[in-house]
């Protein structure tokens, strides 16, 4: 089994590409067309200083507020992480280099990759909660003096998240395209290096460090924007919106690259599964890597170009410059992201996810039953239902668009001058008609 890619693909799917790509072109378009109409003031709290009309976040229950913040919580979530990383080293150093056997790959590809979209949808930033780098680095910053343990500098505000994009774009390569991805040798040096760069960037620039570019507590964070769980300025916790969470992402530079290389490398996924690239790389057998290396990074950049040629064009409010402003409209991209997240590793993370559970019992292939899961099988409910799979793979899409298309709406409307309210924002509609035009393509005619 490819641990990397979903099961099954477009063609195995009961609806044609163009039904797909002219139902949710059409959604698209008509969201547009009844936003235009019946919206025509910010209705969510944004940056700009400027609140919206919506309805503040409400309170989380008093008992749960509790939890959540009391130390012995934080302890225990931090627990997990470490014995989550523990069993993730046990199982690379005395497992077998085999992903039908060890099921590290599966917690890496599947749980750590996949599943932290569902369970940032869900919980919140599950990733910065349970992160064992964040808890290793506490443990490293009591050697420190003092006056240290913050970091010995600033991290400069120019780097904004184009650390994190980076660490995306090389964990997308050694997933997508790496020779020996899913070998063992291969995924310990990956992350030899992340744990070089998590700690050694926190020991320099203090927790910041992670919340800049740590790639996978950076995803998870932005995923997290679409949950009913925030803070509100004092720091409690409160239930919200996703429409009203989501404007609160912080723009800033490497925002829209992070989105970008998020896109990007599940549309490359997507692609590189076609027919038409099989041939062409059964062709051409040399060279293979650096000619995938080189897409990945075209339709990352295409993608993320796109938008910003669509954003910084327009003439913008006092104090936001045009060369700023996709950041302040990237947010938009994060429920396409999810979106086709869910499109592309449903099947993924459901059939997947369970091979990994079973494995995690017997994780040295001795004949184990750890965690009492070694005589289960992979329900394959879900692949026997093809017609149900293609409806929430469509509506994943679709529906992750809508979404995208309400959030630039509202936050345009705060953006542009009166007079280019409607005008104003046809090249980001005509640019994530084309998002939605391409990802179901992807997904059902290749």
């Amino acid at each position: 089994m490819d641990l990397a890619h979903g099961l099954g693909g477009g063609g195995d799917l009961p609806i044609s590409a163009s039904a797909a790509v002219l139902g949710g072109s059409a959604a698209l378009i008509v969201s547009f067309a009844v936003l235009t109409m019946a919206w025509r003031r910010p209705r969510y709290d944004n940056l700009l200083g400027r609140p919206g009309r919506a309805r503040r976040g409400r309170p989380a229950p008093g008992w749960l507020a509790e939890l959540v913040d009391a130390p012995w919580w934080t302890r225990t979530l931090r627990a997990i992480g470490l014995v989550l990383l523990a069993f993730a080293l046990w199982c690379g150093v005395a497992g077998p280099d085999d992903p039908g056997t060890n099921p590290l790959f599966g917690l890496v590809y599947v749980v750590l990759w996949v599943g932290l979209v569902p369970g940032s949808l869900l919980l919140g930033p599950v990733v910065k909660a349970l992160s064992p780098a964040r808890t290793l680095h506490r443990g490293l910053t009591r050697l420190l003096p003092a006056s240290r343990r913050d970091g010995w500098w600033s991290l400069p505000a120019w780097a904004g998240r184009w650390p994190a994009a980076a660490g995306l774009v090389a964990f997308a390569w050694v997933e997508l395209i790496a020779p020996g991805g899913t070998t063992l040798p291969v995924l310990a040096a990956w992350f030899a290096g992340y744990a070089v760069v998590a700690l050694g960037g926190a020991v320099l620039f203090g927790p910041t460090w992670f919340a800049r570019a740590d790639p996978f507590e950076v995803y998870s964070t932005l995923v997290a924007h679409l949950s009913p769980w925030s803070r509100d300025h004092r720091g409690r916790l409160e239930v919200v919106g996703p429409l009203h969470h989501l404007s609160r992402v912080e723009p800033g530079p490497g925002l829209l690259a992070v989105v970008s290389v998020l896109l990007g490398s599940t549309a490359f996924d997507s692609y590189r599964e076609s027919a038409s690239w099989l041939r062409f790389t059964q062709a051409n057998p040399d060279g293979v890597v650096l000619l995938e290396t080189l897409l990945l990074l075209a339709v990352c950049t295409l993608l993320g170009g796109l938008f910003w040629l669509a954003t910084s064009t327009e003439t913008v409010v006092r104090g936001i410059s045009r060369r700023t402003a996709p950041s302040y409209l990237a947010h938009a991209v994060v429920p396409i992201v999810v979106g086709y997240m869910t499109a592309h590793y449903l099947t993924l993370l459901v059939e997947t996810g369970q091979s990994t559970l079973i494995q995690a019992s017997d994780p040295l292939g001795r004949g184990w039953n750890l965690f009492g899961t070694a005589d289960r099988h992979v329900d394959l409910w879900l692949s026997l239902h093809p017609e149900l799979l293609a409806t929430v793979k469509v509506l994943a899409i679709v529906l992750g668009h809508v979404v995208g298309v309400v959030a630039a709406h509202d936050r345009s409307l705060a953006l542009l001058p009166p007079r280019r309210h409607v005008t104003g924002q046809l090249a980001l509609l005509a640019v994530m008609v084309a998002y939605t035009f391409g990802g179901l393509y992807l997904l059902f005619g290749l």
